[in-house]
């Protein structure tokens, strides 16, 4: 085990799971996650390797024997017949029959119906009247010759979830981790591997998670297909409700006006919309109506007197198109069937998750290491529904006043939600304030630039906070840099519509200074070629690459001084290859030119590393660029830099080492070949004339 699975197992014992666990007992039985590892932690919830092997072959003997396959359904019914009595692991829902005055349950998989239920059973787990509820019930079979009695009866019921959470031990367990352990337990607990996800991509992971802790939270979440937008929300909780398909009626969401009965919004916390996108597609008028009105007020009302729940809506859907060309040629939410483009309904949400930098799933990115049981975490969730962070970041930081009170409530709610997730106990220092909430405005200022591309009347706002220190902090999304060419102008559909001044229409890497004027009104323009110059670029941006950051500084150049101190691992040195293959493409065939690197030894595989930068030498033997290397021995060399003899010195805080580490797999990726299709970490460059 790591020493972060050591630390997890010390701190909660009994309530984490090795989550590879999971798929070596799911075999063919079509259970949720939760109900899985609700299993594995009853007889898995250990470190001895022995005692895990155990603890998988008693959860898949309970599987074997007790779970319901719909094409065994009918043995099932003679095992009960003939025993009288036996326990099931099925999906369980009731219904009230009116003319008998009785409650009766139906088993999904095993296709039994009219089972008799008491209503003490109904009282305490009223969920079984809105939709199917997964249980280990003992079912009962006695006959009577009357021909209108049901011969199953529901003898006992258990939904299948942790009976009781000490909210307050996980609060002082909490303290014992760190800002980062803490953000790789959650990363494990929701499956992944936290080392094949960057900072930024692990708190968009677990954005995710918001709706659980935030009542009356409505987030949407658009991207590529394969990401696994719907997983959080169909095997996390058995507090959330997946509605595939994205259509419902009234009556199944809101209430039923034939019974009065409520719908799913007043008995699940989260109510998830799965392939939500799709222009195709047609809504009732009268649902999206009542929709704008709940996701507004909390309240809906199909009668006389208003409802209220606190129901959060997330909303996932495949987009068609990359982002470049939603952004020049409609708006970020394309792909919303036509009821739902709609300013209002949009201007409702208070976040948008961009999809398009969630990385494709991949067998790699799933962890090998412990996590929370999922029932656990989903318990602590929903305790934390009752709790109220959202003034906690005015303790560091102000927000503009010129934001709208829906767009401040809209932030105010994704910051509470993601300290309720990150720091339930508090403790939370001004920089950790302030990278969530530049994510949290950012998140609403998608909406929000978007809104102002759809419909005109809305104004365009500008988002900044200020610090203690009274400086403004402008918000950007990572798109607005990538693309600013498309970004702030009305899309092509409006032939009316041209370019703001000051807008660069070319494919050159964009950058505002970070002490320019806002986005409306500033100069927009190119990394100044051959001129001094400040740029910072915002983590999981693509587009960049060493052409067009270093290229036009070291054209020209005979000798390039090239320090970073960590030219160490293999994608560092691979790195390292594509500045001098970038060199040998830019520079005249006839021209010489040298390049020097200064760097730090790896004390962990110093041969390996000796032997990759000596393979650079090699590979550039006839390419008229001679490539050297040394080691920094006295160990001061600090410095990130790039220097010319044509009198350019190039500063970066990461070397280098700009680009995300690359997850290993088989076959090809756009990423491993082109630096322009990959993730960059969060970085700046200094232009600097000597």
């Amino acid at each position: 085990m790591s020493s972060l699975d050591d630390k997890i197992n010390e701190h909660f014992a009994g309530y984490v799971v090795r989550k590879d666990l999971v798929k070596a007992v799911k075999g063919n039985a079509i259970v949720p996650t939760y109900v899985l590892e609700y299993l594995l932690g009853q007889y898995c919830a250990t470190d001895d390797e022995a005692s895990i092997q155990s603890g998988i072959e008693t959860v898949k003997k309970i599987l074997r024997k007790h779970y319901v396959h719909r094409n065994e359904a009918g043995l099932i019914q003679s095992t009960i017949k003939e025993k009288g009595r036996y326990k099931v692991i099925d999906q369980i829902s009731v219904t009230l029959n009116e003319k008998t005055d009785s409650y009766e349950a139906i088993f999904d998989n095993l296709g039994i119906k009219k089972v008799a239920v008491d209503s003490g059973t109904v009282k305490a787990h009223p969920k079984l009247l809105v939709t199917g509820v997964w249980c280990i019930a003992d079912v009962q079979y006695e006959f009577s010759e009357d021909a209108r009695t049901s011969p199953w009866r529901l003898e006992t019921i258990k939904p299948i979830q942790i009976a009781k959470v000490d909210y307050e031990g996980y609060k002082d367990a909490r303290g014992q981790f760190t800002k980062d352990e803490w953000i790789d337990l959650l990363m494990q607990s929701i499956g992944f591997n936290p080392e094949a996800f960057g900072r930024r991509s692990k708190l968009l992971q677990l954005m995710r998670l918001i709706p659980f802790v935030e009542r009356n939270y409505n987030i949407i979440e658009l991207g590529p297909k394969g990401t696994g937008k719907s997983h959080i929300y169909s095997e996390f909780s058995p507090h959330g409700q997946l509605i595939s398909g994205g259509e419902v009626t009234i009556p199944k969401l809101f209430v039923n006006n034939s019974n009065g009965r409520i719908g799913l919004v007043g008995y699940w916390d989260v109510v998830a919309f799965d392939e939500f996108a799709g222009r195709e597609k047609t809504a009732n008028k009268a649902l999206v109506d009542i929709m704008k009105n709940y996701m507004a007020n909390k309240t809906f009302s199909r009668g006389v007197n208003p409802m209220g729940a606190e129901a959060s809506f997330a909303f996932v859907g495949n987009t068609d198109h990359n982002v470049p060309f939603m952004l020049k040629n409609s708006d970020l939410f394309e792909a919303l069937p036509a009821q739902f483009h709609d300013s209002a309904f949009i201007d409702r949400l208070h976040a948008y998750l961009p999809g398009w930098e969630v990385d494709v799933i991949r067998g790699e990115m799933f962890t090998r290491g412990y996590g929370f049981i999922v029932d656990y975490l989903a318990e602590i969730l929903r305790h934390l529904r009752q709790e109220d962070f959202s003034n906690r970041p005015d303790q560091h930081f102000s927000i503009s006043e010129k934001i709208s009170t829906r767009d401040r409530d809209a932030v105010y709610k994704t910051m509470s939600g993601l300290l309720k997730i990150l720091f339930p106990a508090g403790g939370e220092s001004a920089e950790d304030v302030g990278e969530l909430l530049q994510l949290a405005l950012e998140s609403r200022k998608r909406v929000k630039d978007q809104l102002f591309r759809i419909d005109a009347t809305y104004p365009e706002v500008d988002f900044f906070y200020t610090g203690s220190d009274g400086e403004k902090r402008r918000v950007q999304t990572v798109e607005e840099q990538e693309f600013p060419q498309f970004y702030h102008k009305k899309p092509a559909r409006d032939p009316k519509q041209t370019p703001t001044d000051g807008q660069n229409t070319d494919g050159d890497v964009i950058e505002i200074d970070a002490d320019a004027p806002s986005p409306s009104s500033a100069s927009v323009t190119t990394p100044p070629r051959l001129k001094e110059g400040h740029f910072t670029f915002a983590e999981n941006r693509k587009g960049v690459s060493f052409e067009k950051l270093f290229g036009p500084y070291t054209d020209g150049a005979s000798r390039i001084m090239v320090t970073d101190p960590y030219i160490r691992y293999f994608y560092q040195i691979r790195n390292m290859m594509e500045f001098v293959e970038m060199i040998i493409r830019r520079k005249s065939p006839e021209d010489q030119v040298s390049v020097h690197l200064v760097t730090g030894p790896h004390d962990g595989d110093i041969q390996k590393q000796r032997e990759l930068l000596d393979s650079i030498t090699g590979a550039c033997t006839g390419s008229g660029v001679e490539f050297t290397w040394a080691f920094d021995t006295t160990g001061t060399a600090h410095a990130r830099d790039i220097v010319t003899d044509t009198g350019w010195k190039i500063v970066l805080d990461r070397g280098l080492d700009i680009f995300q580490a690359p997850v290993r797999r088989e076959g090809f990726n756009l990423g491993e070949r082109l630096q322009e299709h990959r993730m960059v970490k969060g970085f700046y460059v200094t232009y600097v004339r000597k």
